[in-house]
């Protein structure tokens, strides 16, 4: 069998320091590349040098290149960045430092040290600072609800808005709040700890005391809104996939003057009964160009959990394709 066609390339470092941030100890980084990417990777002195057919050598370059970026930027590597760049790089994106840059301008900082870990979370982080509406859509994992509270608690400080309204429909994995024990606020209150947790990350607990206790956050089932109209707000309706078109219809003709809004979920978790439709995919269509509206949606590759998350992702996916193909 005639041999493929192979076709080299170098990526030069700059010094022994670089050399060491990029290919970690005793080699562990490298070893990881070697195991992630089909191209040969070999080190020669200050350069890595790659060969295969030439796809791979392209995509090797590339995921090398944006590393040694990220070292450049101070980013120290671990295992799961070196899984999300490769991720990324299939996806036929990239790890630049103009990728990963939120320009929120400088009214808006994320709170401590947050940013923007992979090109969709930045697109993402900028859509919500220029639009009055935006949808995050993705797989769990991607920082979508997490990065709308960080951006919510930014506008806050900011004194872009007055209040921060957090928000769920009262439907989670086939059960109802009335099988849960007790009064309606300890009802309540295990269903929407993932959204007190990303506030917890991000205002101490004395200063989140006192803002609930004056109502300048609030966090509610989504019938709760009902008949309001939020005026000065920055209100994130969570888990939106398990909203019905009715429940959308009236959640988005809440917004008031002045207010930011961020629905965020997932279309392939929806836990509605079979024969009810998702609110939220029925808006993205509806919705779909309208100015002052825009729609994020995440990539396996902006997983930023354990990158055993990303490959499962992956793997249902295609397990997914398969299956409609084949039905």
């Amino acid at each position: 069998m005639e041999k493929g066609k192979e076709t080299k390339a170098v990526v030069p470092l700059r010094s022994p320091q670089e050399a060491l941030a990029l290919l970690g100890q005793g080699d562990k980084h490298l070893k990881t590349l070697r195991k992630l990417l089909p191209a040969q990777l070999v080190v020669r002195g200050q350069e890595v040098q790659i060969s295969g057919p030439p796809e791979d050598v392209r995509l090797a370059e590339q995921v090398v290149r944006d590393l040694v970026t990220l070292v450049r930027q101070g980013a120290e590597l671990d295992a799961g960045t070196l899984e999300q760049v490769v991720l990324v790089a299939e996806n036929g994106q990239s790890f630049s430092e103009e990728t990963i840059a939120p320009s929120l301008g400088g009214e808006i900082v994320l709170p401590g040290r947050l940013k923007p870990k992979t090109p969709g979370q930045r697109r993402y982080v900028e859509a919500i600072s220029t639009h009055d509406i935006t949808f995050g859509i993705g797989p769990a994992g991607t920082g979508k609800t997490y990065l709308a509270v960080a951006m919510a608690v930014a506008f806050l400080k900011a004194k872009r808005v007055k209040r921060i309204i957090l928000t769920r429909p009262a439907v989670e994995a086939g059960e109802r709040l009335g099988f849960l024990p007790g009064d309606l606020q300890a009802k309540i209150d295990p269903y929407l700890r993932p959204l007190y947790d990303a506030l917890f990350d991000m205002i101490d607990a004395e200063r989140f005391e006192q803002y609930i206790q004056s109502g300048v956050i609030e966090v509610a089932p989504l019938a709760f809104m009902r008949g309001r109209t939020l005026n000065d707000a920055f209100i994130i309706l969570d888990e939106a996939q398990n909203t019905t078109p009715e429940q959308m219809k009236m959640f988005l003709t809440r917004m008031g003057f002045n207010s930011r809004v961020v629905i965020t979920g997932d279309i392939t978790q929806i836990d509605l009964p079979k024969a009810q439709k998702s609110g939220l995919v029925e808006a993205l269509r509806i919705l779909k160009g309208i100015q002052g509206i825009a729609q994020q949606r995440f990539l396996e590759s902006d997983v930023v959990r354990h990158p055993l998350v990303a490959r499962i992702i992956k793997a249902y996916e295609s397990y997914e394709y398969e299956t409609e193909r084949s039905s």
